[in-house]
């Protein structure tokens, strides 16, 4: 028998046993550890471990420092942010790109670039289904809290392919009461056998008191599309970008010979026969900007009082002043402003100083700002003598001149 060891020894068999006990114990309490961070990661809180959620403005620009994250200093600081952006904030932690069936892939790609800002060789606007800026979809933490519910669109930007739509839809975006799905939908026109439902879960997460919108510009010459979107409400508002209808045809064109250079020339493709005049008005270019003839068939499905007519000359020349407009017509608080905006010497239009979910000035896609072809101009005046009578009824229909007959 061995001898006994020292007086207060333990014995040597329950060594390792202790060891295995404390690793163990090292190894939960890592992944303990390791589990929290990764929700505070997800809620958005790596660098904030210490403090309350970060506080975005009204406006979407941080508070405190421009261009930093800051943290609140207490609840009187979070009392100063309008209860909209806190709850917008919420739902929009981390913005991740959704997977979209191939289909909608294609239309996306197919339609980029397409709608650009009048007066700007394209350079704002955007038919094209999320054109160049991403779709923000619901954030990380309202999917973890499951806050939020998906609605059916309160508003919907209607028209026209390149007036300046996706302009609209970014700078609307930046208000913290309205919620757009990015990518168009092209429910309406495309997709209208999907049904409601379908259409539905395409529409991101929204709080009580928040707008659902999209945008399709398509739907302005679809003939089916008035009834159908008072089939799903009546109450429906209807947003429409105009422009200069002989300026639109020229970047419509300007749009296709990017990526068709084969195609014949604008002149050609306007004009049955040039030297007698006559325009070719089976040309979708030229059909689009028949806007009198379209109105009329939503005024039937629709009273003037739930349209608005935005003029993409405007919304570049004076894109808080056309915002406010939009603004009173959705019933939000006029909260975008001249201050979300700067004039880019470089592209010659307006920008976002901060883009939604963003601290970081922006403008809209390198595709916008292509260079129009030059057109003679005998060709552009007799375009113009064309549209007359048409641009003159619409003037009559709206209520408002917008001047493209000087």
């Amino acid at each position: 028998m061995a001898p006994p060891g020292p007086a207060g020894a333990h014995p040597t068999s329950a060594e390792p046993l202790s060891r295995s006990v404390f690793r163990k114990f090292l190894l939960t309490l890592c992944s303990l550890l390791t589990s929290l961070y990764v929700f505070y990661c997800l809620a958005e809180r790596c660098q904030t471990l210490s403090g309350p959620v970060v506080g975005r403005s009204g406006s979407g620009e941080e508070a405190g420092t421009p261009g930093r994250g800051v943290l609140a200093g207490g609840p009187g600081e979070l009392a100063a942010w309008p209860a909209a952006a806190r709850r917008k904030r919420l739902l929009q932690v981390r913005p991740r790109p959704r997977r979209r069936p191939p289909s909608q892939r294609d239309d996306r790609e197919e339609a980029a670039g397409e709608e650009e800002p009048p007066g700007l060789a394209g350079s704002l606007g955007g038919s094209g289904a999320g054109s160049s800026v991403a779709e923000t979809p619901p954030g990380t933490l309202a999917l973890l809290l499951d806050e939020g519910s998906k609605q059916l669109p309160q508003a919907i930007i209607i028209g026209v392919k390149k007036g300046g739509t996706r302009a609209l839809l970014e700078f609307l975006r930046v208000h913290p009461d309205v919620r757009a799905v990015g990518a168009e939908p092209h429910f309406f026109d495309r997709s209208y056998d999907k049904g409601l439902a379908w259409y539905r879960d395409l529409m991101p997460r929204t709080l009580e008191g928040q707008i659902t919108m999209e945008k399709t510009p398509s739907y302005f010459v679809t003939r089916e599309a008035p009834a159908r979107i008072s089939a799903m409400s009546k109450d429906t508002k209807l947003l429409v970008v105009v422009r200069d209808p002989v300026t639109r045809a020229v970047s419509d064109y300007t749009q296709t010979l990017s990526k068709r250079p084969d195609i014949p020339s604008f002149e050609s493709l306007a004009f049955r026969n040039r030297s007698a005049g006559l325009v070719d008005r089976s040309w979708s270019a030229i059909q689009i900007g028949l806007y009198a003839e379209h109105l009329e068939r939503w005024l039937r499905h629709f009273p003037a009082r739930q349209m608005l007519f935005v003029s993409g000359e405007r919304l570049v020349r004076d894109p808080a002043g056309e915002l406010g407009r939009v603004q009173d017509f959705l019933g939000l608080k006029r909260i975008i402003s001249d201050k979300h905006f700067y004039f880019n010497q470089t592209k010659g239009f307006p920008c976002l100083k901060k883009a939604e979910g963003s601290g970081r000035p922006h403008c809209l896609g390198k595709t916008k700002g292509r260079p129009h072809p030059e057109i003679d101009a005998q060709v552009l005046r007799q375009l113009r003598d064309f549209y007359r009578p048409f641009n003159r009824k619409f003037y009559q229909m709206t209520g408002h001149d917008f001047g493209w007959d000087g």
